[in-house]
């Protein structure tokens, strides 16, 4: 088999620059802007990370390679506006990791102080805050998450996570009493955010990332699911000729047979 052509960045480069080119370019491509395409770069991070959980090598390297090219595709709107190029973005990530590990890379003996570092990094960017830099893009119990960590280095913070748990039994009977009252979809939904964070914060407490969590559950539900699904299909028997009764007797059954295998 023939050794495959070796490609570069500078070909994807040139790719890039023909794809934009405002005469005979793509017609997609050319009028994209750095907003318009932020949603499909979100897409591809997902499907970078899908790939590498599931230990697919050949996804991965092509999930890479369309997360690649949205860097490209960035940093060229981002040339032809005069702002930066490519060569710019690979030069600040080598500054930011020789910086980062001046024990490698410089005299230091012990690894750095990692927060000061990036204290220090919020600040040049004028983000001064506690809680400054945190990506309001990321998934609501990641951010959450990262948001009570940040506070959590200047002391605000629960001492324990049983005062977490009084939290959330507190934040349930707030939502209890708003669910009683008619018209308050916006206090509901308040209260509803209030309990949720509340448990990320439990999550934290704990160290359990919550989205990995979440994502487990999700993944039985689905499981126990399929089960109820699958033996209805074989009763032949649709869904709306099923009890809640019936479909929760087929969870427990699902359920009991997950347990058999892990004993």
């Amino acid at each position: 088999m023939a050794e495959k052509e070796k490609a570069s960045v500078d070909e994807l480069l040139n790719i890039m620059v023909r794809l934009r080119n405002p005469e005979n370019g793509c017609e997609w491509d050319r009028v994209q802007t750095v907003q318009s395409i932020s949603d499909y770069t979100l897409e591809e991070a997902y499907e970078v990370y899908d790939a590498a959980q599931n230990d697919d090598m050949d996804a991965l390297r092509e999930e890479l390679g369309d997360l690649l090219l949205h860097i490209v595709f960035y940093s060229r709107i981002a040339q032809e506006r005069g702002a930066f190029d490519f060569s710019d973005v690979v030069r600040t990530i080598c500054d930011k990791m020789i910086r980062r590990h001046p024990h490698i890379f410089g005299t230091d003996k012990t690894p750095p102080d990692w927060e000061k570092i990036k204290k220090a990094e919020r600040a040049e960017h004028h983000q001064t805050g506690v809680l400054s830099g945190i990506a309001k893009a990321l998934p609501a119990t990641t951010r959450a998450y990262k948001l009570q960590a940040r506070a959590a280095t200047v002391g605000f913070d629960w001492d324990k996570p049983d005062l977490v748990l009084d939290k959330i039994v507190e934040e349930s009977g707030e939502l209890r009493a708003e669910i009683a009252q008619k018209d308050h979809e916006s206090e509901r939904e308040d209260e509803m955010g209030d309990l949720l964070f509340a448990c990320v914060n439990l999550a934290r407490k704990l160290k359990i990332e919550p989205e990995k969590a979440l994502k487990r559950t999700n993944a039985k539900f689905e499981r126990r699911f399929s089960h109820i699904e699958e033996t209805l299909t074989k009763r032949r028997q649709p869904f709306d000729q099923t009890t809640l009764e019936e479909m929760e007797d087929l969870w427990v059954e699902a359920k009991n047979m997950e347990r058999g295998k892990k004993a």
